[in-house]
């Protein structure tokens, strides 16, 4: 584990090279990974498992995620389970349901959940708000985390491309003893760029701050605010997608990405560093209080139990389509369907 400098803060990161492949495999060599779940983060992490070396099980009710498990190359009655038999068989039990799936199974793989194994999450969200998802791990077992910083197929491609995604790593219990270094062996195992130290509350805290905020959330909204004041003083539908979307995520995106975003402001026209610097500071004034005013939400609970409230009513999922329909067929985002088809990689 090494110490490395960000903005002046130290902290502790666990890179490939100090934590080869080789030591992850010969760590986990008598262990059997039990994925529960074939949904977001299911498929990257169990098919980067399997191509590295690791002995790995799938669990997963039938269905059509279970057929994409086949698809793969899972194995019904070898490598391709029920959930509740590969929690059984597994020495680390991956809980990579979502979060509503994790509070309904619990009651049926607990059991299975005996000790010196471990139970592993790639989201603090059951463990740090128990009291509401009643996931409360036995004793003697660990309790690990490993949370890539993007989705499954993100590790998956990248892992396909000779790259990897960082991720985080937390201790939440380490009954064995062992906890950290199977922790660590397994972040390696799914193909992450490097790991960084923090807790399952810090995890969680972050990530829903994340995506309700600059990820998804916040993007989505600052994105509509621009295209519907430019469309209602006059520009058109492509202008102003142009000038709100495609020229962010297609040319500076992946500028400031590799470079920074100071390097972004010094490259730019001198009347767009001008106007840049003068209205960072209003922007940032008006989102402050906003993202303040969602980490009390996280922090208090709040957010979570509305998670768990509206993903536990009957007709969630059919309410949940109707608000994607909604955004998906909005003019900002058919406009896009039209510029992605002109993109010259189409053409």
């Amino acid at each position: 584990m090494a110490q490395m400098n960000f903005g002046g803060v130290m902290e502790n990161v666990v890179t490939r090279e100090e934590f080869p492949l080789e030591k992850a495999r010969e760590i986990l060599k008598d262990e059997t990974i039990a994925v529960l779940g074939y949904g977001v983060q299911g498929p990257g992490q169990a098919c980067n498992l399997r191509d590295n070396g690791f002995n790995v099980i799938v669990g997963q009710r039938e269905g059509k995620t279970y057929d994409k498990a086949v698809a793969d190359g899972w194995v019904p009655g070898e490598t391709l389970f029920s959930i509740e038999e590969a929690a059984q068989r597994g020495t680390i039990v991956c809980m990579l349901l979502s979060d509503a799936a994790q509070i309904a199974v619990w009651p049926k793989i607990k059991q299975y959940l005996t000790a010196g194994k471990a139970l592993y999450f790639s989201h603090g969200f059951g463990i740090t708000y128990k009291e509401r998802t009643n996931i409360i791990p036995p004793a003697d077992i660990d309790v690990i985390m490993v949370a890539p910083k993007g989705s499954g197929t993100s590790l998956r491609t990248m892992f396909l491309e000779g790259r990897g995604l960082n991720s985080s790593y937390a201790i939440y219990q380490d009954a064995t003893g062992h906890a950290t270094e199977r922790t660590l062996a397994f972040g390696i195992g799914i193909g992450s760029g490097y790991l960084f130290e923090t807790t399952f509350k810090r995890e969680v805290y972050s990530d829903l701050t994340g995506e309700r905020g600059s990820l998804m959330g916040a993007i989505q909204g600052l994105l509509l605010a621009q295209y519907e004041v430019l469309r209602e003083h006059g520009h058109t539908p492509s202008e102003a997608f142009n000038e709100t979307v495609e020229e962010l995520t297609q040319s500076l995106m992946p500028l400031f990405a590799k470079n920074g975003m100071d390097w972004m402001y010094a490259n730019c026209s001198t009347t767009a560093q001008r106007g840049a610097l003068d209205w960072m500071g209003p922007f940032h004034d008006a989102i402050k209080p906003v993202m303040e005013k969602l980490y009390h939400s996280v922090e208090t609970g709040n957010e979570a139990q509305i998670s768990i409230d509206s993903n536990s009513q009957p007709d969630y999922r059919e309410k949940l389509n109707a608000e994607l329909k909604a955004l998906r067929e909005s003019e900002m985002w058919q406009t896009a369907v039209t510029v992605r088809k002109l993109r010259p990689e189409n053409n």
